[in-house]
């Protein structure tokens, strides 16, 4: 016997029947085929529709509910609409199946093709989705990812200190002192390879022998900590010029447009110190109207408040906070739980656990959190590196095994174990 299966069909028909009383999946298929034959004269009889593939499998799907038998028929058909139309009305003749009425309906009747149709609509729209999300980058920007790539890759190492430092820095007459090798990193993008980083807040002594060398132009951050460095640099070392970043930002943050800006405003180091000696704020690139507009502080942000030295000597660089004795006791049993497991707690002001990382991961999550951390108790030494990133987060306290880092070269509050004894 030829059949088809549902998959091949082009239409479904799909009836509703309702028997009432109960019977069995055989005799409703029996009513089926009895009932409409001689129905449809010999070209539609359902017989030999089946035998020939033109129509499919008559699937019944039965239940019996309080005493009536429930249940759906599909039947699957190649002919064409008018014909399908006929099949399917000739099952609500059926008024009988086996002793107990019954009522067939029609519910309806499916092109098979017009689905499909639209799961294939569906489908391809998903796929090209994925092929414009997955499409290769145009020429433009493949040169700029490979030149960006080599200018990273140009980064070299100066001195026994093995400084980042750009290709071009034995080479040049004028040198250009940065914080750090992002900074580096962001000047060698836009062309500027005379760079040198400091690697931290103390001034290493390959820089202080090169200053003696070159012109040595200072390019730090727009911040408290730049303030540091520039004035730590400029007591040890031989510097000719100075220049800042805009308020709140850092030299890796800068554009090609404010870098040139802030190394054409730059001053000379004589006129920084005299600033710095009369404890007056440090001279910035002078900034346009467009740039005033734009460092206007939002609704809610806080300005830092600059310490206030005394007549007769510099106040202390750093503020101690009065710490609680719950405090101390929470600072002392966290730091005693956390010894050997070289991790570090980040701590909220309500001394909840923000999460739980290694020592090694702890600067670059700061600096991606930024503010929102109260204290940071970790198994490990506090460098520089993490007492920038503590004091740019605004974090109040950083409890440690160890400091490298004096109190007094700080803007955040560093205990040791000693300490909280």
């Amino acid at each position: 016997m030829g059949k088809i299966a549902q998959v091949a069909a082009k239409y479904l028909v799909t009836a509703s029947i309702e028997i009432d009383g109960t019977v069995d999946k055989p005799d409703m298929i029996g009513a089926i085929f009895g009932q409409t034959e001689g129905l449809l004269g010999s070209e539609l009889e359902l017989r030999e529709l089946q035998r020939s593939g033109r129509i499919g499998r008559i699937e019944v799907s039965h239940e019996i509910k309080s005493g009536k038998t429930l249940g759906a028929i599909t039947i699957p058909s190649s002919l064409d609409k008018a014909e399908t139309a006929i099949v399917g009305a000739a099952l609500e003749v059926i008024q009988r199946i086996g002793p107990c009425n019954a009522r067939i309906k029609v519910t309806k009747i499916e092109d098979v093709r017009v689905s499909k149709r639209t799961q294939l609509i569906a489908r391809a729209k998903e796929l090209l989705r994925e092929l414009m999300n997955s499409s290769m980058a145009d020429s433009t920007e493949l040169a700029q990812e490979v030149s960006e790539a080599v200018r990273v890759m140009e980064v070299v190492e100066y001195g026994a200190e093995r400084l980042p430092a750009g290709p071009g820095i034995a080479d040049s007459d004028e040198i250009i002192i940065v914080e750090g090798r992002a900074d580096v990193v962001t000047l060698l993008k836009y062309g500027i390879k005379n760079t040198i980083a400091l690697n931290g807040t103390s001034v290493p002594q390959g820089v202080i022998d090169i200053c003696k060398e070159k012109t040595a132009i200072a390019f730090v951050d727009g911040d408290r900590g730049g303030d540091l460095i520039l004035k730590e640099l400029l007591a040890v070392a031989e510097v000719d010029f100075i220049t800042k970043a805009p308020d709140g930002k850092e030299v890796e943050e800068l554009q090609m447009k404010e870098i040139h800006k802030a190394l054409r405003s730059k001053i000379p180091a004589e006129e920084a110190k005299e600033g710095l000696s009369h404890s007056k704020p440090l001279p910035r690139p002078h900034m346009s109207q467009d740039d005033r507009q734009e460092r206007r502080p939002v609704r809610g942000e806080r300005r830092e408040e600059r310490a206030e030295p005394s007549s007769s000597e510099e106040r202390p660089r750093t503020t101690r906070l009065k710490m609680s004795d719950d405090e101390k006791e929470s600072f002392k049993a966290m730091l005693s739980s956390q010894l050997g497991t070289h991790g570090a707690s980040i701590l909220d002001a309500e001394m909840n656990v923000l999460g739980k990382i290694p020592v090694s991961e702890l600067v670059s999550t700061i600096k991606s959190l930024n503010s929102g951390i109260y204290a940071v108790v970790l198994d490990g030494v506090v460098d520089r590196d993490l007492a920038e990133a503590a004091e740019r987060a605004r974090v109040k306290y950083l409890i440690a095994t160890e400091s490298k880092v004096r109190p007094v070269k700080a803007n955040v509050t560093i205990l040791t174990d000693k300490d909280l004894v």
